[in-house]
C-alpha cells in the first residue's frame, strides 16, 4: 500500500508539472498574440496623433440643477446646464372638440424659450397634485392641474383633504373617471410627438401623487380612486416607454409596492426608465445611516443596474433647512461626500436650489461638483491615415450618455454612438476622414442646444515625439 501511494503521488506531480508546462506555453503563445488595439491602430499607414485636451466645464446634460426661479440667471449660470421645472397639463390643454383634444402650448414654450436662452436645458416634471399650491387657481391652494373639460364632467368628482400630511390643503385628482384615464396617456402622446427632439429639454419626470413622487401622505390611499389602479399604471407606463423617446425617470418611491406593480412585474422592470430621489443624502438615506429607506428603493427598484439605460438624479435632501446647504461640504455630510453620494449611485443631475445660500455653495464648488456627476469622456489614443482615424475612448464619469451623441471631424462623424458607454469600458471607433490638425476633432449631440459642447479629455504623446 505505501509503493502504491508513492507511485501515485509520483504520477500525481507528473501530469502537475506537465499542466503547468503547457498553461505557461500557453500564456507565452498569447503573449505574443496582437491585442485589439494593436490591430486596430497598427494596420499599415496609421500613425498616431498627439491630442492634448481639457474638460473644464460641466457637460451638456449633467451637473447641479436649479429652479428658473432661484439662482439660475445669475452668476451660478455658467456652471449650471440644466434647471427643473413643474408643468401643468391644465395650462396647455385648452378642450377636447370631436374627440380630439385642443392644445395652447405657448406656456410651456415661454418655460423652455426663457431657459434655453440662458444656454440651459430643462427637466420637466408634469404633475396634477401639489400640496398648497397656488398655480393652478390663486384662489384654490392644492388645486389639481387636471384640465377644465374634465374636471366639468358630471360624472368627474376629485376628494380633499384639508391638510394632508401637514403640506395643507389638498385635492387628488379622480382616478374613477374613464376621461382622465384616456387624457393622461393621450397627453404624452401629443407631448411626444411635439418635443421628442426638442434640444431644449433634456429629461422628463413624471409620476403620480404628491409632486408625481408616487407617494400621497396624509390620507388614505385607495388604488383607483385617488390613486391611480396598478392596472392602469402599467397601461400608462408601457405606453409612456412607447412614444417617448427622451430619457425618462420616475420617483424611487415607485418601489413600494402598496402604490405600484412595477418591482413585482418583469416587463415593467424591463423599461429603460430612470429614477429620480427627492430627499437625496438626508440623515437617514443610507442603510447603515438609519431607516435607509432611500438606499432600499434604490436597490428594489434600481437592481444595481437601472442607472446603465436610466438617468438617475433627483433633489438634494429637505429634511432640514440646512441639508442643501451643506451638502457641497468637502468634507461631507452625515458621513459621506457630494462626490462618494453620486458615485455610488451614478447620479446624473441633482435639484440643489439653496446650495447657493451656504457656506460651500461658492460658484466654483458649483461647476466642481457638476463635473463629478455624470458622464467624462476621455480619448486614449488616435491614429489616421489620411482618409480615416480611428479613436479608443473610455468614460471616466459615473455614468453614461443617454443620448446619441458622436466623435467628428468638422462635418463628418462615426456611426458610432457614444449614447450607453459605461464608466470605465472602452469604446473603438472609426471617423471616415483624415485628421490633419486636432483642434478639428470634436464631439456632436443633437439632443443638446447649438450653443453647447460636450467635451473631451486627452493627453497623447506618441511615442516618436516622447
Amino acid at each position: 500500500m505505501q509503493k502504491k501511494y508513492y507511485l501515485c503521488t509520483e504520477k500525481l506531480y507528473i501530469m502537475m508539472k506537465n499542466a503547468m508546462i503547457l498553461l505557461a506555453m500557453a500564456a507565452v503563445m498569447l503573449s505574443c498574440q496582437p491585442s485589439e488595439d494593436e490591430i486596430f491602430f497598427g494596420e499599415e499607414g496609421f500613425e498616431e496623433v498627439a491630442l492634448q485636451s481639457e474638460i473644464t466645464s460641466v457637460q451638456p446634460m449633467t451637473g447641479l440643477v436649479l429652479w428658473p426661479s432661484y439662482n439660475s440667471t445669475g452668476k451660478y449660470a455658467p456652471v449650471i446646464t440644466l434647471e427643473f421645472q413643474y408643468c401643468l397639463p391644465c395650462r396647455v390643454v385648452t378642450g377636447k372638440v370631436d374627440g380630439v383634444l385642443q392644445y395652447d402650448w405657448s406656456y410651456l414654450e415661454d418655460i423652455l424659450d426663457r431657459i434655453s436662452s440662458r444656454n440651459h436645458q430643462a427637466i420637466l416634471r408634469f404633475r396634477y397634485e401639489y400640496p398648497s399650491n397656488t398655480d393652478v387657481d390663486s384662489e384654490v391652494p392644492g388645486a389639481t392641474a387636471v384640465p377644465q373639460y374634465i374636471k366639468d364632467l358630471p360624472d368627474y368628482n376629485e376628494t380633499f383633504k384639508k391638510n394632508a400630511g401637514g403640506d395643507g390643503p389638498t385635492y387628488y385628482a379622480d382616478w374613477t373617471n374613464a376621461e382622465l384615464q384616456w387624457f393622461t396617456k393621450q397627453f404624452y402622446t401629443d407631448f411626444a410627438a411635439r418635443y421628442n427632439n426638442d434640444t431644449r429639454i433634456a429629461f422628463v419626470e413624471l409620476g403620480f401623487g404628491h409632486w408625481s413622487e408616487y407617494h400621497i401622505y396624509g390620507t388614505p390611499v385607495k388604488l383607483g380612486t385617488n390613486f391611480p389602479s396598478k392596472q392602469y399604471q402599467k397601461e400608462f407606463l408601457m405606453h409612456v416607454d412607447n412614444v417617448l423617446d427622451i430619457p425618462w425617470a420616475i420617483s424611487i418611491d415607485a418601489a413600494d409596492d402598496g402604490y405600484t406593480p412595477i418591482v413585482a412585474d418583469a416587463e415593467l422592470m424591463a423599461l429603460d426608465f430612470g429614477l429620480f430621489d427627492d430627499s437625496f443624502m438626508h440623515e437617514g438615506h443610507e442603510i447603515k445611516q438609519g431607516d435607509g429607506y432611500n438606499e432600499r428603493c434604490w436597490r428594489s427598484i434600481g437592481e444595481d443596474k437601472r442607472w446603465k439605460v436610466g438617468v438617475c438624479g433627483g433633489e438634494v435632501s429637505y429634511y432640514t433647512r440646512d441639508d442643501q446647504r451643506n451638502f457641497l461640504n468637502p468634507e461631507g455630510m452625515y458621513g459621506w461626500t457630494w462626490e462618494a453620494a453620486s458615485a455610488k449611485y451614478h447620479i446624473t443631475f441633482m435639484i440643489s436650489n439653496d446650495a447657493p445660500g451656504g457656506i460651500h455653495g461658492t460658484v466654483e464648488r458649483f461647476r466642481e461638483a457638476g463635473i463629478a456627476v455624470g458622464y467624462s469622456l476621455r480619448v486614449l489614443r488616435c491614429a489616421t491615415n489620411g482618409t480615416e482615424t480611428r479613436l479608443s475612448i473610455t468614460n471616466d464619469g459615473v455614468a453614461p450618455l443617454y443620448r446619441d451623441a458622436y466623435f467628428a471631424i468638422g462635418d463628418i462623424q462615426s456611426e458610432v454612438s457614444l449614447k450607453g458607454l459605461l464608466p470605465q469600458d472602452t469604446l473603438r471607433i472609426s471617423i471616415p476622414a483624415g485628421l490633419s490638425a486636432p483642434e478639428d476633432l470634436g464631439v456632436v449631440c443633437p439632443h443638446i442646444l447649438p450653443s453647447q459642447k460636450i467635451e473631451f479629455a486627452a493627453d497623447i504623446v506618441p511615442d516618436s515625439k516622447r
